[in-house]
């Protein structure tokens, strides 16, 4: 794996008595879409804040590429904040070519990367109007067209989702894999969990501002798997001694095994009884139960 984009290390920051970021320390690579998760008021936004330098940590280290943060080195990342940040009464272009002016793009790049990616957003049209003009959901569009548009090498996304209907939700998903395709670190916060399971490789969760969650999204499922295998066979389960319970669901069945049996003790003894097998597999636990389960926990 390459060196890490990001390097957060020990990270603490207090707004009075509110302990907002304790302890937290994480990396995320190029080329990666890594997932930040957590409830409302966890830390989140103030996590990424600090890794902006809009807020200052109490201690710990935050290093992009190898370095403290800078202005050059800010220069380089996108932040699409989870509030909106346009000039409304502006025509969208110019709000564009000025965002993208302001991380250091000349003026011809930066229009010709405004009408890129106003084109791949299927917003060319709208190009003249102004922002309030537009609804909420491509106002949201432009708001991540304008974390685009200076082609930074880490996007910061806070809820990049909010407001998007199913087919731009589609649209927005992938082009942020795209993105990571081409090798730019993606740090992408959210409360919808199916995205993160189909977008992310790792994520980390905080809540209370500590540190709950930490690694792959498989690594993550399989700690927190409920031991439970869904089958479809013919078998009589009456006088299997090592089911806890099973709740059967057309022609196939989630089978909760007893503590210490594993799936493969089950699919031993389902050979053994000479049951014929069309499916066996181990069931996956949502990221989204794992998350209310570890919230409801800390509560």
């Amino acid at each position: 794996m390459s060196n890490p984009s990001i390097v957060v290390r020990s990270l603490a920051k207090n707004f009075a008595s509110i302990r907002a970021v304790q302890e937290v320390s994480f990396e995320v690579f190029p080329g990666e879409i890594f997932g930040l998760l957590g409830p409302n008021g966890a830390g989140k936004t103030t996590l990424i804040r600090l890794i902006m330098d809009i807020f200052k940590p109490d201690a710990g280290e935050i290093k992009i590429h190898d370095q403290l943060i800078s202005d050059a080195g800010k220069n380089r990342i996108g932040y699409l904040p989870e509030e909106r940040g346009l000039y409304a009464r502006q025509k969208i272009l110019a709000v564009l070519e000025y965002f993208a002016c302001l991380k250091g793009l000349p003026n011809r790049k930066a229009h010709a990367n405004a009408l890129y990616w106003l084109d791949r957003f299927d917003m060319l049209e709208v190009k003249n109007r102004r922002v309030q003009e537009l609804s909420k959901g491509n106002q949201q569009k432009i708001q991540i067209v304008s974390t685009l548009v200076s082609d930074p090498e880490i996007l910061m996304l806070d809820e990049p989702f909010t407001g998007l209907d199913p087919v731009n939700v589609r649209l927005i998903a992938g082009i942020i894999r795209e993105l990571a395709s081409q090798g730019k670190t993606i740090l992408l916060s959210t409360h919808q969990m199916t995205l993160v399971e189909t977008l992310c490789q790792r994520a980390f969760m905080i809540n209370q501002g500590r540190q709950v969650l930490y690694g792959t999204i498989e690594e993550i499922q399989r700690q927190h798997s409920d031991r439970s295998v869904v089958v479809s066979s013919d078998a009589d389960y009456s006088g299997c001694p090592l089911i806890a319970h099973i709740y059967p669901n057309g022609k196939s069945s989630k089978i909760y095994l007893r503590e210490g049996i594993s799936p493969q003790d089950l699919l031993r003894w389902l050979l053994d009884s000479g049951a014929e097998i069309d499916s066996f597999e181990k069931a996956t636990t949502p990221l989204e139960d794992i998350f209310i389960k570890l919230v409801e926990e800390t509560r």
